[in-house]
């Protein structure tokens, strides 16, 4: 299937936003992190900042060094035809050790049908790839998720959930960085810290990162 064409759409005065589709794929997904990538690594003097989502990736740059149309022509030059899934690929490992204690263990097991040992065994038994960074600062969703384990979100969020909450919702897994309202199913609890202001960078995760949950007995 031939991509769809890259559309740049000005985010205020020192942003653009490059679509690459309006469907959501892991295909699609892994072309928008190889972009990012190749941005990244052209090392454009203007640009602050690249930001990766689903459908898109989002550039910061500073707009009194170089004009919106001078941008978008970079950025689509790096981009357009898109690299190859592979470029400058060297993802960053990560195992986070889990304390799996949940307030929620119990109620995952009886939805799924599941014993608390499978689950675990379900959860740390396979590596995850971050696919993007939102709701809070370090908060990466997780995508592989085993099928057995996919639930609805909570259908009453809690108004707070402790910073390290290892979680699942639907397809996805992920750790509360923060501490945030939230209505994922908390099946764990880590001392990661996956979000620390005082650290370069601030988030333990990014986009494309690989990562293991190690249980802890």
């Amino acid at each position: 299937m031939t991509p769809a064409a890259l559309k740049p759409h000005p985010l205020g005065d020192s942003a653009i936003t490059i679509s690459f589709g309006d469907e959501r794929s892991t295909q699609l997904l892994r072309r928008i992190h190889a972009a990012a990538r190749a941005i990244r690594q052209a090392g454009i003097s203007s640009v602050q900042d690249v930001v990766p989502a689903y459908l898109a990736v989002t550039v910061f740059y500073d707009p009194l060094a170089t004009s919106y149309e001078e941008m978008a022509r970079l950025l689509l030059d790096k981009c357009n035809p898109t690299p190859p899934e592979n470029v400058g690929q060297h993802p960053r490992e990560h195992v986070i050790p889990v304390r799996y204690d949940g307030m929620d263990l119990t109620s995952v097991a009886e939805a799924t049908g599941l014993a608390v040992d499978d689950i675990v065994a379900l959860h740390s038994g396979r590596a995850y790839t971050v696919d993007i960074l939102g709701f809070v600062p370090g908060f990466a969703y997780l995508s592989e998720l085993d099928p057995a384990l996919h639930l609805p979100r909570r259908p009453k969020p809690r108004p707070r959930v402790a910073a390290g909450s290892v979680a699942i919702a639907a397809a996805q897994t992920g750790v509360y960085p923060l501490d945030t309202p939230g209505g994922w199913h908390i099946i764990g609890t880590t001392t990661a810290a996956m979000f620390d202001p005082q650290r370069d960078p601030a988030a333990l995760l990014a986009a494309g990162d690989v990562v293991r949950f190690e249980p802890l007995q």
